[in-house]
């Protein structure tokens, strides 16, 4: 009787430990991560999505690869709706920016931030106001000031989409400086910058990995900043600028300040080591040089945040962007 006892007290101890080390073992996909960009391509988005890819690749930092794949209609709801319906798969995430808040209030999508999974917060994006380099304009005071005397609509400034984010901080701009412009939608960050080097537009409100290329050949001009404080990069982006002498708006008389979200989102009803995995996956991107390059390439404020933080900046910011859209009349109307 007793030599049985013991058999089984001993099956218990290995069937306790083994259940442990299952438990202690780390979730990781075992398919390839579709990598759901709700944005066109040549985008501040799809150029992070693109990067984190190919760090991903270059540093074996997971064992199966990482797909992106652009869904971008109806302003991102595409995307975002794909991520929602995929209720507990955890081989599925989607990089966000404004239009997390602005597609859902602007169009009455039936989908918030709530329906997904936070993950990480990457960075958040700086808005530069840019002009063609051939402009007369060394200032933003100046342009506003050239706009205002144009008129109302008469000087047309370009940005992604419509009631996104480029058109919201230049509704903003407007407010705060008297001006009206002739906002006109495109693709895309990358067709954006196109339009304003063929002076097919006046200005645009474009992130800086943007238009970096073209301040860099000497094609655009940066004239401020949509933030309080200026950017920290000292590097020279040029021959005589780097992103750190660009002045915020504040200081050059514009008074209007905006940043983006950069962050990862699950589907909804994933399990917690799932959401750990991608945390620590980013972490270790965010580590590596080809990351920091970027981060300072594009003048990114390098602020990360996982967890209940995220969560909780998530939904103070889908208040303020209520509050922003609420002003400039983008809130869809209400459903009879």
């Amino acid at each position: 009787m007793k030599c049985i006892l013991r058999v089984v007290l001993q099956a218990a101890v290995v069937f306790s430990i083994t259940g442990q080390m299952v438990s202690a073992a780390a979730w990781e996909p075992t398919k390839p991560v579709e990598f759901v960009i709700p944005a066109g391509t040549g985008g501040g988005a799809d150029q992070m999505a693109r990067l984190i890819q190919g760090i991903v690749a270059k540093h074996n930092l997971m064992k199966q690869s990482l797909i992106p794949v652009n869904k971008s209609a109806g302003a991102g709801a595409e995307g975002f709706l794909a991520v929602k319906d995929a209720k507990g798969d955890p081989h599925k995430i989607i990089i966000t920016l404004s239009n997390l808040f602005t597609t859902p209030l602007a169009q009455g999508t039936p989908f918030s931030w709530r329906d997904m999974t936070p993950v990480s917060m990457l960075a958040l994006d700086q808005f530069v106001l840019w002009v063609n380099a051939e402009t007369p304009y060394k200032t933003a005071k100046e342009y506003v000031e050239a706009a205002k005397k144009a008129g109302p609509n008469k000087m047309k400034m370009g940005g992604t989409g419509s009631k996104q984010e480029d058109q919201i901080l230049t509704v903003s701009l407007e407010k705060a400086t008297g001006t009206k412009f002739n906002y006109l939608p495109l693709k895309g960050g990358g067709d954006v910058a196109v339009q304003l080097v063929g002076k097919h537009i006046d200005s645009t409100v474009n992130n800086p990995i943007e238009a970096i290329a073209q301040w860099r050949a000497g094609t655009l001009r940066p004239l401020c900043v949509f933030d309080d404080t200026r950017m920290p990069y000292k590097t020279k982006i040029t021959a005589t600028m780097s992103w750190y002498d660009i002045p915020t708006c504040s200081e050059a008389g514009v008074p209007t300040d905006y940043v983006m979200l950069r962050g990862i989102f699950m589907p909804p009803g994933v399990a917690q080591d799932q959401v750990n995995f991608y945390v620590d996956l980013f972490k270790k991107v965010r580590e590596t040089p080809e990351w920091k390059k970027f981060m300072e390439d594009g003048a990114f404020n390098q602020t990360s945040m996982s967890g209940k933080e995220y969560a909780a900046w998530v939904e103070k910011n889908e208040n303020l962007h209520r509050e922003l859209m609420k002003e400039a009349g983008f809130l869809a109307k209400p459903k009879p």
